[in-house]
């Protein structure tokens, strides 16, 4: 188990919310005071992690591009999981998802949480 402070955001809005776009500015937040970050993308927050969805996307014009902030995430090694069911109720498969992104159900996340993980959830 790594001695990193570990965060679990579980992202639970789409582009229709400006929430979502505070969940990937405080997962970027986390990363950059050296957390590890899981992020859990259900119901229409899995719709951010579709190939090519977060490109423009920008719902709070004082953050970054939410495409950028996702990749700073990737790029840092955490762990995106997209919740099973919601990727299936929508039509989505793991070949749907950009890079980096895991199909993963709540067994997987609860997993980081029992390890002592702060949990937010947008």
């Amino acid at each position: 188990m790594s001695d990193k402070k570990k965060l679990v955001i579980v992202v639970t809005h789409g582009f229709d919310n400006e929430r979502s776009s505070v969940a990937w500015s405080v997962a970027n937040g986390a990363i950059g005071m050296d957390f590890e970050v899981t992020m859990f993308m259900v119901a229409s927050g899995v719709d951010w992690v579709r190939k090519g969805a977060a490109t423009t996307a920008r719902l709070n014009p004082l953050d970054p591009p939410i495409g950028e902030m996702i990749q700073t995430v990737i790029d840092a090694g955490s762990s995106i999981m997209v919740c099973p069911p919601c990727a299936k109720v929508r039509g989505y498969e793991q070949s749907d998802f950009i890079d980096g992104v895991e199909l993963a159900g709540s067994a997987a996340m609860l997993g980081v949480v029992a390890e002592g993980a702060s949990t937010l959830t947008f």
